[in-house]
C-alpha cells in the first residue's frame, strides 16, 4: 500500500528576540502531529523555520548597531537550536533571506501580477510597526494597537503596491465553508466574519526610502516585499519551489496540507494567505489549526514586547525535554488560551511523570525482571483506534489524557490483582499477570511516541531487554 504525503508546517517567528514558551508550544504541537503520522506509516515532511525581514527586524538591528544580515544570523542561529532543546523532528528549516526563498517569493509575486492582481496606490493611515502593518480604528483599544499596546501607532502616507483580496471573496468563502479547513470551529466562523464583513486589498509592498530590508519588487527597485507578503510563500520554497522535482509536487500538490498557527493569525492564513494562493493558481490550505495564547500570572497573554516570557531551554535544563513536551502537549489546551506558571509545571510533573508514569514503570519493570525470563512477545498492532482518533482529529490533548487513562488503569489493576503477592503463592498465575502488565505498558510506551519520544524510546528498550530502570524516569521535585 503506497504511503500518503502528509504535509506539516508552522508558522515562522520573527527573529528580534529569544525564542519562548509560546512559540515552543506551536513547535511541539506540529511536531507531535509530524510523528504521529510518521508512526502510522505515512510520508511525512514537517517544516519551520524564520521570518528575517521587515521593519521590527531592521529596527532591532539599528538598536544593536549591527548589521541586519549579521543581526538575524545571530537569532536564527537560537531558533535552529529549538531542535535539540525540544527535540524536533522537523525535516527542513527555511529561512527568508536564503536565496530559494527569494527566487520564490519574487516568482510568486510575478504569478499574482499576472493574473492582474497587484496594483500601486497612494495610501495613508495608521501603522502599527508591532504587526507591521496598516491598521484601522476597529483595531485600536486606547489609541494603540489591541495586540501592542506598548507601541503608538504612526501616521504614514507612501505609494505601495497593493493585492486584490477582494476580487476573492466569493472564493474565499466557498474554501472556508469546508468544516475541515480550521479548528477550531469558532476560529473558521471567525474568519467568514471577516472575509464578509472586514475584508480589504492590502498593501504588499514599502518604499526603500522608508527602509530597505526585504525582498526586492521585480521590475521595482524603488520597493521591498511587504513582510507577510513574502513570509507567506516559505511554505512552498520550503518544498523547493518553484524549482520542485517531486518534493513540491508530492507534499503541496497532491499530499495532505496541514499548517499550525497561533488564534491571531486566523486573517492572515486563513484569509489573505489562501487568496494569494488563489490567484498564483496554487493549491490552498487543506486544514489550519489555531492554538490559543500561553498566560501567565494573572492571565496575561505571554509576549516578547511585555516581557513576561518563559524561556523553554530553562525549563528542559532542570526537568528534560520530555517534560516540557508533555506540559505543552497535554496541560495547554490543543485550542484555547491556558495559564503557564512554574507552580503548575512542576505540580503536574511531580504528580503525573515522577509518581505517575514513572513509578508505575518502575513497579512493572522491577516485578518482570525479578520474575520473568525474558519480555513476553510483544503483538505488532497494540496501539488502540480511540488514541489514533483523537489526534486523527488533532485533539492533542485527548490523546495525551487517554494515554495517561490508560497509566492509570494500569496502576488501578496492580492495586487491585497483587500480583507482587500472587507471584509468591502461585508463581504461573503471578507471571501471567506481570507479563499482561508488562504488554499494557509497552502499549503506553507506543502512545508516547509522538508525546515524549526520549521516553518513549527508553522504556521500549527497558521492556524488551527486561530490565529494571537504573534511574527514576522522573526524579520528584520538591
Amino acid at each position: 500500500m503506497e504511503k500518503r504525503a502528509f504535509y506539516i508546517t508552522t508558522t515562522i517567528p520573527y527573529v528580534n528576540a529569544d525564542p519562548h514558551i509560546g512559540f515552543a508550544l506551536e513547535l511541539v504541537q506540529a511536531d507531535a502531529l509530524a510523528r504521529y503520522q510518521r508512526l502510522i506509516g505515512e510520508d511525512v515532511f514537517f517544516s519551520t523555520g524564520t521570518d528575517e525581514y521587515g521593519q521590527k527586524i531592521w529596527e532591532a538591528s539599528r538598536r544593536e548597531g549591527k548589521d541586519a544580515q549579521a543581526y538575524v544570523d545571530f537569532y536564527a542561529q537560537k531558533f535552529l537550536d529549538l531542535k535539540g532543546i525540544l527535540n524536533l523532528s522537523y525535516d527542513n528549516f527555511i529561512r527568508t533571506t536564503s536565496a530559494g526563498h527569494i527566487k520564490a517569493a519574487q516568482e510568486f509575486w510575478r504569478l499574482c501580477n499576472a493574473k492582474g492582481d497587484i496594483y500601486k496606490k497612494i495610501y495613508r493611515g495608521l501603522y502599527c510597526v508591532g504587526c507591521e502593518k496598516f491598521i484601522t480604528e476597529k483595531d485600536l483599544m486606547d489609541g494603540k494597537c489591541s495586540l501592542h499596546p506598548t507601541q503608538n501607532p504612526e501616521m504614514v502616507e507612501e505609494e505601495n503596491y497593493f493585492f486584490r483580496l477582494g476580487n476573492y471573496k466569493k472564493e474565499l468563502l466557498e474554501y472556508l465553508s469546508n468544516e475541515k479547513v480550521v479548528f477550531p470551529e469558532w476560529r473558521r466562523i471567525e474568519a467568514i466574519d471577516f472575509v464578509q464583513d472586514g475584508m480589504e486589498d492590502f498593501s504588499i509592498s514599502r518604499d526603500k526610502k522608508r527602509f530597505s530590508w526585504g525582498i526586492e519588487i521585480p521590475g521595482d527597485d524603488t520597493q521591498v516585499m511587504y513582510v507577510w507578503f513574502g513570509a507567506f510563500v516559505n511554505y512552498i520554497s520550503t518544498l523547493g519551489w518553484p524549482d520542485s522535482h517531486g518534493a513540491y509536487e508530492k507534499f503541496w500538490q497532491d499530499g495532505e496540507k496541514v499548517q499550525v498557527a497561533g488564534k491571531d493569525m486566523v486573517k492572515f492564513q486563513s484569509v489573505m494567505w489562501q487568496g494569494m494562493l488563489m490567484s498564483a493558481g496554487l493549491p490552498t490550505t487543506d486544514t489550519i489549526l489555531y492554538h490559543g495564547f500561553i498566560t501567565g500570572e494573572g492571565g496575561i497573554k505571554m509576549s516578547k514586547s511585555i516581557g513576561n516570557v518563559i524561556n523553554p531551554n530553562d525549563i528542559v535544563k532542570e526537568y528534560g525535554r520530555d517534560a516540557l513536551r508533555y506540559f505543552l502537549l497535554r496541560e495547554i489546551s490543543s485550542f484555547e488560551d491556558s495559564p503557564f506558571t512554574m507552580e503548575r509545571f512542576k505540580e503536574a510533573y511531580n504528580a503525573n511523570l515522577a509518581n505517575g508514569l514513572g513509578n508505575l514503570a518502575s513497579r512493572i519493570l522491577t516485578l518482570s525482571s525479578k520474575h520473568l525470563e525474558k519480555c513476553p512477545e510483544i503483538p505488532e498492532h497494540s496501539i488502540p483506534q480511540e488514541w489514533k482518533d483523537y489526534l486523527n482529529k488533532f485533539e492533542i490533548n485527548k490523546a495525551v489524557d487517554f494515554t495517561w487513562k490508560e497509566i492509570g488503569e494500569l496502576d488501578k489493576f496492580i492495586q487491585e490483582a497483587e500480583p507482587f503477592k500472587v507471584v509468591k503463592v502461585d508463581a504461573e498465575k503471578g507471571k501471567k499477570l506481570i507479563s499482561e502488565m508488562m504488554l499494557r505498558l509497552y502499549t503506553i510506551a507506543r502512545m508516547l511516541n509522538p508525546i515524549m519520544p526520549e521516553t518513549n524510546v527508553t522504556l521500549k528498550k527497558l521492556i524488551k531487554e527486561n530490565k529494571k530502570p537504573e534511574k527514576p524516569l522522573f526524579l520528584r521535585k520538591d
